[in-house]
């Protein structure tokens, strides 16, 4: 692993936003309307997540932490999908081979709680620079 791999992805990745912003061909709307069900959302893929991590449910924890990281991914989210990423990680390698049923609910402990702070953080950051007036 490189140094470049320690660093801590950033919060929110502005090219992806930009990029998006591109390819809708609007100025601000898409912050209005993708970006916000992505905020809007954010809570219930999370909820989803917990959920199913603490009632040892593997397949709906698979599929909630793909949801969360994929959409995290579209908006440029980066360190919410990193964790997500590494949290996927952990259900294919451990969960798989293991006691779902005590797995889970450890992964949970470890993993929903920073995941939790950062969607926050995120949702902060998208807000501010999707409001109008934002820095692009």
């Amino acid at each position: 692993m490189s140094a470049a791999d320690d660093a801590p992805r950033p919060l929110v990745d502005q090219s992806v936003l930009d990029r998006l912003r591109e390819e809708l061909e609007e100025d601000e709307g898409y912050c209005k309307v993708f970006v916000g069900n992505f905020i809007e959302y954010l809570p219930h893929r999370i909820g989803r997540l917990r959920l199913a991590l603490t009632t040892g449910d593997l397949e709906g924890s698979v599929d909630a932490v793909l949801s969360l990281k994929t959409s995290s991914q579209m908006v440029g989210a980066e360190r919410l999908a990193g964790l997500a990423m590494d949290l996927e990680g952990e259900l294919r390698s451990e969960a798989r081979h293991s006691d779902v049923a005590v797995v889970l609910p450890q992964l949970a402990a470890a993993f929903l709680r920073p995941i939790n702070l950062c969607s926050r953080q995120t949702m902060h950051r998208l807000q501010s620079q999707c409001s109008p007036g934002a820095r692009r």
